[in-house]
């Protein structure tokens, strides 16, 4: 009896398959695009209900209206700011996973070095901000500093955390077949690590525009994002100084979901336990015999 079955199968597969894949989009793009349209229908309810003053708050048209009509003036602030946070991330990235794995790699070092880390951050970065503009000057040099200084700390945390807890039994196996130390390390112990690494990147991602905007108040000698925003406060001009805030967001926001992508794309078994199909196919004709 012939299965008629059979032939729809792939086809029905293959549209449960697109149908999830729709799901999930839907559920990660279309949720937060939702809450942040409700975000602006609160601040819009809030202001009109309670029928707030423009100089204590703007309508979010007036906000947006601030920047889009000033935007050729706000362009090079706002990369200049992009620069400072792109700059102090990366800095901060590769001091924290290179301290991580040293810290790791030699405990003495690590009880030497941690509570020195602790007490790092228990400086204010507000209070640290003056005399690094003191040794290094008005620059963009202290700027990118303190991005570092915020970032270096979760990633350094996350790093070391992610290496102690790596299964010794995988790299008690692979030191009985002959591993050498390197290659279990980047075998086992690096992909072990993604994850608690990429959680202390987006931690410092999400911080890091804090860090830039606090570097350029205290040393800027010239223009920039937070001192556009500054002057507006000063000149009350409330439509401008919430407008740079979600600019500040943006920036923010984006850096974080630049940082997602890239966990995505580095760390594929979190999202697919088992090989593509085609890989799958082309394995299964590899280990068929030729006729």
């Amino acid at each position: 009896m012939t299965d008629v079955t059979a032939p729809g199968a792939p086809r029905r597969a293959g549209r449960s398959s697109d149908e999830r894949v729709t799901r999930k989009v839907a559920r990660n793009v279309g949720v937060p695009v939702l809450s942040i349209v409700l975000l602006f229908a609160l601040w819009q309810g809030i202001v009109v209900v309670f029928h707030v003053a423009p100089y204590i708050a703007p309508r979010p048209r007036q906000a947006i209206l601030a920047v889009t009509q000033n935007w050729s003036t706000l362009w090079p602030l706002v990369l200049g700011t992009i620069r400072e946070t792109v700059y102090g991330f990366i800095a901060g990235a590769v001091l924290g996973v290179g301290l991580g794995v040293i810290m790791a790699k030699v405990p003495v070092l690590q009880r030497l070095v941690y509570p020195v880390l602790v007490l790092s951050q228990a400086v204010p970065i507000i209070a640290l901000a003056a005399p690094l503009v003191l040794i290094l000057g008005f620059s963009v040099t202290p700027k990118v500093v303190i991005v570092a200084w915020i970032v270096f700390f979760p990633v350094t945390v996350n790093v070391l955390d992610g290496l102690s807890h790596v299964d010794q039994d995988l790299v008690n196996l692979a030191r009985v077949y002959g591993a050498p130390r390197w290659r279990t390390f980047i075998q086992i112990e690096i992909p072990a690590t993604a994850t608690p690494l990429f959680s202390g990147l987006k931690i410092g991602a999400t911080y890091a525009v804090t860090g830039a905007i606090i570097g350029e108040l205290a040393a800027s000698d010239g223009s920039s994002l937070a001192l556009y925003q500054e002057h507006a406060n000063t000149n009350l001009n409330t439509a401008a100084v919430y407008g740079t805030t979600m600019l500040m967001t943006v920036i923010g926001i984006s850096w974080f979901l630049l940082v997602v992508g890239a966990e995505v794309f580095a760390t594929p078994w979190q999202r697919r336990t088992v090989a593509r199909r085609g890989w799958r196919r082309g394995d299964r004709l590899e280990d068929e015999p030729a006729h």
